[in-house]
């Protein structure tokens, strides 16, 4: 297994404050760039992209 490939989430706020990077794939990882250390959320591909619609229908 490749290690997962990190990048910003467009989500996250310009300021470089608060910020979240995902990797993408069968499953969505999620992790916060302050403490990367603490690990990751793991989400279906499937129920990310619902969280993201009912985010977007907001």
């Amino acid at each position: 297994m490749s290690a997962p490939n990190w990048h910003k989430s467009s989500y996250s706020d310009g300021n470089g404050g608060h910020c979240v990077e995902v990797a993408e794939g069968l499953s969505t990882l999620v992790r916060d760039t302050r403490h990367r250390e603490l690990g990751s959320l793991v989400f279906p591909a499937r129920e990310w992209t619902a969280l993201l619609a009912d985010i977007d229908a907001l």
